[in-house]
């Protein structure tokens, strides 16, 4: 079960929006691992994505941390987030072409993962799904904000948060894409996509 399935939205908005995952089985994966996913690393990077993190040092938004420092971290635990599905199927072929033997995850519409995957060769072989949200749904925030405050699978970023930030955006003094950015950077593992953030806050 991965914490990225679910976010919420228009299907517009979340047909940019991808996150690429690869989870290594200790005593399974091995040898090699690290530069096995190292090499996941340079094959998500060449490709643009709008966030990179790692679940154990944070993402490219969080203070302190670069892409060297993930690169260099003697466990990362990768993560890549695009806004376009061309994007995504060129991670994916190369992905299939290293064949580094370990699980990828890539969490998005079904319709635009499965055409992705059909084009870089390749068959999903599981799909999960979240059932959406059970109990006392009008205690939620507004549909707006939790499309914003779900792409943090780690419950990260508040709705307080994307409120206070909403309306210092009404007010002029701030701009919706450093919005987008000061909220990626509290998302412990890099699964937050800024890209989709801003446009949700221009909205």
């Amino acid at each position: 079960m991965t914490h990225t399935l679910h976010r919420r939205g228009t299907k517009e908005s979340l047909s940019k929006d991808f996150v690429v995952i690869i989870l290594p089985v200790p005593g399974v994966s091995d040898p090699n691992l690290l530069q096995k996913q190292r090499k996941f690393f340079d094959i998500t990077t060449k490709h643009k994505p709008v966030n990179v993190g790692d679940r154990w040092l944070g993402n490219l938004f969080t203070k302190g941390v670069t892409l060297e420092k993930i690169y260099a971290d003697p466990k990362p635990l990768p993560v890549a987030v695009y806004d376009n599905k061309a994007a995504v199927t060129a991670v994916l072929k190369e992905l299939k072409e290293a064949d580094l033997g370990l699980s990828v995850v890539v969490s998005g519409v079904f319709d635009e993962i499965f055409d992705a995957a059909k084009k870089a060769g390749l068959k999903p072989h599981s799909l999960n799904m979240s059932l959406g949200i059970w109990g006392k749904t009008e205690l939620l925030p507004k549909e707006n904000d939790l499309g914003i405050t779900t792409m943090c699978g780690h419950c990260m970023v508040t709705p307080q948060l994307v409120k206070y930030l909403r309306r210092q955006i009404s007010v002029g003094k701030m701009k919706p894409g450093d919005a987008a950015k000061k909220i990626a950077g509290g998302c412990i593992c890099g699964a937050f996509n800024p890209a989709r953030a801003t446009q949700l806050f221009r909205q």
